[in-house]
């Protein structure tokens, strides 16, 4: 049976169309290295708006309005700023991300055991997530320091090229605290969005092959398993965006030059809820959902080419 490993054990390595050997996992790895950077990079422009919405909301009110005064003020090409850390932070973040998920999701279930891996399926996708995102965030978190600090300071006040601001951070590291000043709110926004996600991924994927695509997942084609994961992908990525918009807004907001030095609870007592959980939270969506749609259908497009299958369903 598929599911036994050659010892005739149950193994949860054993439960799709390939083993989950070092290879998959490997190519897992590189899967998500590719899904996460290139979407990331892709978006620079509404990232760049979305940080200057949640540092200078008095400023940038708005999506459209915010991008015209960035590009009327500083030229169309402010509108790339951080996109070097952008695509290298966020490539190792997913490498880890989506790699380490595979891995610690089989872990969980081997631990758990045939039964109350079945039953417990959610709690399995929210562990395995949560461990992945604790590496991945350390791989991204410098980087994204980078990025936010490139994005959010005065024109002229902080390097642009890349390396340049990689240097600019080391050299103002008593200031900037980097390279892991941010790792605590980086955890606390990206741990429950990558919850989120993959457990919204999941569960909606599991939802169409039960009552929209109601035959065996293996008997319908690419194309359709891939629109099933780019929608299942969207959807589970507007969810993530309400739940971790206000950490994200703190993490923007860490950088603005007049709360440097000031801990987490200070920042966001007083900007206050409501603005943490609103400014620039339109944009998130659109970004966060079209994001998530397409890394989810880049990672399991690679997925079907390497072999392996898309992810979920029965």
């Amino acid at each position: 049976m598929a599911h036994l490993a050659p010892s005739g054990k149950w193994d949860a390595r054993y439960l799709g169309p390939v083993p989950h050997d070092a290879s998959y996992y490997a190519k897992c790895m590189l899967g998500g290295a590719l899904a996460c950077g290139f979407t990331h990079a892709g978006i620079t422009p509404l990232d760049v708006t979305k940080c200057n919405m949640q540092v200078f909301p008095g400023k940038y009110k708005g999506l459209i309005s915010g991008l015209r005064t960035i590009v009327a003020e500083e030229g169309s090409h402010a509108l790339w700023k951080g996109v070097g850390p952008t695509f290298v932070g966020y490539s190792l973040q997913g490498l880890f991300k989506y790699g380490l998920y595979e891995v610690f999701k089989d872990a969980y279930s081997n631990l758990a055991g045939e039964e109350a891996s079945a039953k417990y399926k959610p709690a399995i996708w929210l562990a395995g997530s949560a461990s992945a995102e604790v590496f991945a965030d350390i791989a991204l978190c410098p980087l994204e320091m980078t990025k936010v600090k490139i994005q959010t300071s005065t024109p002229g006040t902080f390097p642009v090229p890349f390396l340049a601001a990689l240097r600019e951070m080391s050299r103002l590291k008593a200031e900037t605290r980097y390279p892991f000043g941010s790792l605590v709110p980086l955890w606390s926004r990206q741990i429950p969005y990558t919850m989120a996600k993959f457990f919204f991924f999941e569960y909606i994927v599991g939802l169409f092959y039960t009552h929209v695509f109601t035959a065996p997942k293996e008997t319908y084609g690419k194309v359709t398993q891939l629109g099933v994961t780019f929608a299942s992908g969207y959807i589970a990525g507007v969810v993530c965006a309400v739940v971790s918009h206000p950490a994200d807004s703190v993490v923007s907001l860490m950088g603005k030059p007049e709360n440097r030095g000031k801990a987490l609870g200070q920042i966001a007592s007083e900007t206050g809820i409501v603005s943490l959980a609103t400014k620039g939270l339109g944009t998130r969506v659109l970004m966060i959902g079209t994001l998530t749609g397409f890394q989810w259908w880049i990672y399991d497009s690679f997925k079907t080419a390497m072999g392996l299958g898309t992810t979920g369903g029965k």
